[in-house]
């Protein structure tokens, strides 16, 4: 019942969300979606880290029909792109392969299996499809953003980033100093976050075909889940960062050509207006919330997924503020809010545990408060960056404690305490 629910709220989402963009007069998810069947992919990479999600129901002899199909399906697409001359002027020449392979899951599931086989079947292609679902509807509501939000609050943002020593200037002089090899390998790593995602996400559901069962809990869930809200956090507090505000990439609509070599002074911040093309996706930043999850995720994997995990993490820390499409202060709301849902959906699955509703208010009056402060005290989180600056850190490192505390305290009772073994008595 929970899954059909989720299916139904999320084909519901969807309908709506195609029709908003279908106002607007741009593609929606489903548009962009059903076009992959057939036109170039915008990234392969994504369809078959979707399908190889898909493959976690199916046996190991399963799983390599299923690819071989999928590598076969895709030279056959190549071909034909090179007998017409159809060569795609952009995505990738690959994946059309992996997304007829989840499609034909479904119909092989709903043809030849029944019970709780079928179950798991269909449930392993809702997993997959909602990976790339995601990346769809993510884009669509970017492409909303710039739209329906006319002006930016950069200005604000740029004042409050102050009071962290405005982190995204210095990186982006690093960065440019480590020369192609350094942006090319960040650029990578920040492309291709789905898909470390979906090896965090394979180790954690290597059993399922085994148990016949999904775990109650894993990290395509809070991957997912992030995706959905924050989009709504951009329609109400939109930033397009400080490469398109304040560097070249704004062109005449930038407020001056200063990043990443010249700090921005301290000014009455304004809302700024800006184009109708760029997105408003800087608060929070969403990369780093999913970067967060990965993080947290892999600390129970095996030594090379945990450090794997910390690269990651690092790495797009590092990539969000060099290539100057984040300010400092975004990571901080960022880490808040994916600690809080992270603790909304462990609290969920222990039957709402009071503890746990207590971390959900709290990292949520936090977030409130850390977006409340950058758009109210700006210019006093610039005057006294001694004193916000460390506040700021304090309030995010609160509220991973606190999610620390709890879930260890969840796990300290999970586990049985030992049965003491019979003890000898003394013959009398």
């Amino acid at each position: 019942m929970l899954w059909a629910a989720a299916g139904v709220i999320t084909l519901g989402f969807l309908v709506a969300l195609q029709i908003a963009a279908h106002h607007l007069g741009i593609p929606g998810p489903i548009t962009t979606q059903a076009r992959e069947v057939i036109h170039a992919p915008k990234s392969g990479f994504l369809l078959y880290a979707s399908l190889a999600l898909t493959m976690v129901v199916l046996t190991w002899r399963q799983r390599l029909i299923a690819l071989g199909t999928a590598i076969g399906i895709d030279l056959v697409f190549l071909l034909v792109r090179w007998a017409i001359g159809a060569h795609p002027g952009e995505g990738h020449p690959f994946g059309n392969g992996a997304l007829w392979v989840i499609l034909g899951v479904a119909v092989f599931a709903l043809a030849r299996r029944t019970g709780p086989e079928r179950v798991l079947m269909l449930k392993g292609v809702g997993l997959g499809l909602l990976l790339v679902t995601g990346r769809k509807t993510g884009d669509t509501w970017l492409l909303i953003t710039s739209q329906t939000r006319p002006v930016t609050l950069d200005p604000y943002v740029a004042m409050a980033d102050h009071a962290l020593g405005n982190p995204s200037w210095l990186a982006g002089r690093l960065l440019k100093a480590s020369g192609p090899v350094g942006e090319h390998a960040l650029d990578y790593v920040y492309a291709q976050l789905a898909v470390a995602a979906v090896c965090v996400a394979l180790y954690q559901l290597r059993n399922v075909t085994a148990e016949q069962r999904f775990p109650r809990h894993h990290l395509v869930r809070t991957f997912l889940l992030i995706g959905v809200l924050g989009p709504a956090v951009y329609m109400i507090y939109p930033v397009v960062g400080p490469v398109f505000a304040y560097g070249p990439e704004g062109g005449h609509w930038a407020a001056a050509n200063l990043w990443p070599n010249t700090l921005p002074p301290i000014t009455t911040p304004y809302a700024m207006p800006f184009d109708e093309i760029t997105p408003r996706n800087c608060m929070p930043s969403l990369h780093t919330a999913w970067a967060t999850t990965i993080f947290i995720h892999s600390r129970r994997g095996p030594r090379a997924l945990r450090l794997a995990g910390t690269f990651w993490l690092i790495a797009t820390l590092a990539a969000t503020l060099g290539f100057g499409w984040h300010y400092g202060v975004d990571l901080v709301a960022g880490v808040v809010f994916a600690y809080t849902v992270e603790a909304a959906l462990r609290t969920y699955d222990r039957g709402w545990d009071r503890a746990g509703v207590r971390l959900i208010a709290y990292g949520t009056v936090v977030f409130a408060v850390l977006l409340a402060s950058y758009r109210f005290l700006p210019m006093e989180m610039a005057a006294y960056p001694w004193l916000s600056g460390p506040l700021l850190l304090l309030a995010m490192a609160s509220v991973v404690h606190g999610y620390l505390r709890i879930t260890r305290l969840w796990e300290a009772k999970a586990t049985p305490a030992p049965q003491p073994g019979p003890q000898p008595e003394l013959a009398v």
